[in-house]
């Protein structure tokens, strides 16, 4: 007879029985035994199973098929922000010039916590990072707080007393240019004392451990190798995927042992197969490279670049920093003359030693350049040594991972705010030639910084390192806008639209840093993009398709298609049909979301698209203009405005490319 009790009764009926103090019978103890064994069964859609109650006989028919539409979801639901290039009060650069700020406090600051500069302003994040590398210069790691703290080893060496005595002295600068000296000379003053550098090494290691929280907040080991051959920035900072364990087991590469990127290579790779770990570098933004990030030739023998060159470098280089507090290095406009976006964060005198710019090194200097050399070479090589995806960073010399212009902490303690150099400090010019163009930039052409966004399935050492190597991350410089991209040849319009539009985008194409097979005849890519901006930023003003190639002479081209347009303008020749506005007051350094939208969206078909041509497509994303750091400065501070740099600017983001590459 069928029991006509509801089913919540019935199950309550089994529960119930487990509470009985009667022995179970031989039948029932098989019974539960065999509910108790895993069984092997198919998910059908239409699967069912019956469900016996073991009092009344009761048959209840369950559908097995899958309900929830989230369990095989396997790829990243939000980006996380964060910084790869913090350097403390460990970079002697740092050090000797007054940060007192080490690991502990750079970590605490960015997870959210008020910190007391080392200029005794007390200090807060808006919002907390995600992630943070504290990524020191390998040269000469701690020697400051050794000094500070009369470390008796370093005090045995001839340069440890000698540099320690102009400290206790209080002549700081001395002391500084008496380690400049050997350090641009790339003579190690402490050569063979290892244990030293080891000894500041591990506690590097452990204070990352200390403040590793998976899922939470990420501590990523990290340190600087700070190539500079005749003062030119060849830096990159190298990730470990790794904890203390593996990382302890070497001490960091400098530029006293080399200035050739490949023989970093070749470092990294010995730590690989001694530990078993996991490396990689991302290269510094290169406009104070002097041609040389980019180079035609090898750093040391000045070889053509071969396809084992190109294979080796983005093995070990995935990603670059495109944007930071030196300046931006996308595009430049004497590169890029019809993009009316193109002057922004431009720093094109020269570099840290004496040799001036000139106009044949920017192509080999800039982001947008390099990408469409690359694929010059991949046509003659066969492999593209320039194919990287693109970040953002602060290179913070501070310990403080500032990069909005409200909060801007500069990019050294002599700069930070309420310092007197706060605008008149030099970053380059120190090696000035008499009677030569000048070279000088100071810290008022400082950008506010970059950040790094990345598309990583959680937030650990792991899944953020994959995230890099993948490429699927980008670059904005200070603003935490959320910008995703997907590139296939079967995307609706809708797309867009869909709730759905990340699963839609996997599934039917790849994201930023992946590649386009070849398409079936007549098809062109379809990309589909989101952008929303910051939380507590400024509305967005555009989106857009930045298009590289190769035509059929072998000659680079490029395009910018603006294809999102805030305020309902229109779109005319590819580009919105007028300028946002301005709703900044510069008397009270502030602005106006009254203008642009939160969210900007597009499906966009290439329409000059030729399969037999090689390209590369990114995105760019402007906010409405926002004040400057310096605005701010001058109201806070009741100064003049200064003349050599704009009032107010765009804030921006740059994906990571995805490329296309013909069949051969």
């Amino acid at each position: 007879m069928q029991s006509s009790k509801p089913a919540f009764a019935l199950l309550a009926l089994v529960i119930l029985s487990g509470c009985s103090n009667e022995t179970p019978s031989e039948t029932q103890s098989q019974a539960a035994a065999t509910e108790n064994t895993p069984v092997a069964m198919p998910v059908e859609a239409s699967a069912r199973v019956e469900a016996t109650n073991a009092f009344e006989g009761t048959v209840l028919a369950q559908d097995q098929s899958e309900y929830s539409p989230y369990v095989d979801q396997n790829y990243p639901l939000r980006p996380l922000f964060g910084d790869t290039h913090l350097h403390t009060s460990y970079s002697t650069d740092a050090g000797l010039i007054g940060n007192r700020l080490g690991p502990d406090e750079a970590y605490q600051f960015a997870r959210g916590e008020e910190i007391t500069s080392s200029a005794g302003v007390r200090a807060k994040l808006q919002r907390p990072l995600d992630f943070l590398v504290v990524a020191d210069h390998a040269e000469n790691l701690g020697l400051a707080p050794m000094i500070a703290e009369k470390n008796p080893d370093l005090l045995n060496t001839e340069f440890g007393k000698q540099i320690s005595d102009l400290v206790y002295a209080g002549a700081y600068g001395e002391a500084y240019t008496l380690w400049g000296v050997g350090m641009n000379a790339g003579n190690d003053p402490l050569e063979g004392n290892d244990a030293l550098t080891r000894t500041i090494w591990e506690r590097t290691t452990t204070a990352a451990e200390k403040y590793n929280d998976p899922s939470k907040f990420t501590a990523i080991i990290g340190f600087e190798w700070t190539s500079s051959p005749a003062g030119n920035n060849l830096h990159r900072n190298v990730l470990f995927r790794d904890a203390k364990d593996k990382a302890d087991q070497i001490i960091p590469l400098s530029n006293y042992d080399t200035s050739d990127p490949e023989k970093l290579w070749e470092w990294m790779d010995a730590y690989e197969q001694k530990t078993g770990g996991k490396l990689h570098a991302i290269a510094h933004n290169g406009n104070l490279s002097n041609g040389l990030m980019f180079d035609d030739v090898t750093q040391t023998d000045k070889q053509p670049l071969t396809s084992n060159y190109a294979e080796r470098r983005m093995r070990w280089e995935p990603v670059y920093e495109v944007v930071q507090i030196k300046g931006d290095g996308e595009t430049h406009p004497a590169l890029s003359p019809n993009d009316e976006f193109a002057d922004f964060g431009i720093w094109d005198k020269g570099s840290f030693g004496p040799e001036p710019k000139t106009p044949d090194m920017l192509p080999r200097e800039y982001a947008r350049a390099a990408l469409q050399r690359g694929m010059q070479y991949e046509q003659s090589l066969g492999v593209n040594p320039f194919k990287f995806g693109m970040i953002g960073s602060t290179d913070s010399h501070t310990s403080l991972a500032t990069s909005e212009a409200s909060n801007f902490f500069s990019k050294a303690t002599p700069a930070e705010p309420g310092s007197p150099g706060r605008w008149e400090e030099k970053v380059t010019g120190f090696s000035q030639t008499e009677g030569g163009p000048d070279i000088t930039i100071r810290s008022v052409q400082s950008l506010s910084a970059g950040l790094a966004g990345v598309w990583a399935k959680d937030n650990t050492r792991e899944s953020l390192w994959d995230a890099f190597k993948r490429k699927e991350v980008y670059a904005t410089s200070g603003t935490r806008m959320s910008v995703r991209v997907f590139a296939g040849w079967d995307y609706s319009e809708g797309a867009v639209d869909s709730p759905n539009f990340v699963r839609i985008g996997y599934q039917g194409g790849v994201p930023m840093g992946g590649d386009l097979s070849t398409p079936a005849a007549g098809n062109a890519p379809r990309l589909i993009i989101q952008a929303q901006r910051d939380p507590d930023g400024a509305n967005l003003d555009r989106v857009q398709f930045i298009k590289g190639w190769v035509d059929s002479n072998g000659a680079t081209q490029e395009q910018i298609y603006d294809v999102a347009c805030a305020d309902d303008r229109s779109i005319v020749d590819n580009g919105c049909d007028s300028l946002i506005g301005n709703t900044v007051d510069v008397t009270t350094a502030t602005y106006s979301n009254r203008i642009g939208d939160a969210m900007l969206s597009a499906w966009w078909q290439d329409p000059d698209f030729n399969a037999q041509q090689r390209a590369f497509y990114y995105v760019r994303v402007l906010e409405i203009p926002t004040p400057r750091w310096t605005t701010y400065d001058a109201v806070h501070f009741k100064l003049a405005l200064p003349l050599d740099v704009p009032a107010t600017l765009q804030q921006r983001a740059y994906t990571s490319p995805i490329w296309y590459t013909p069949a051969s």
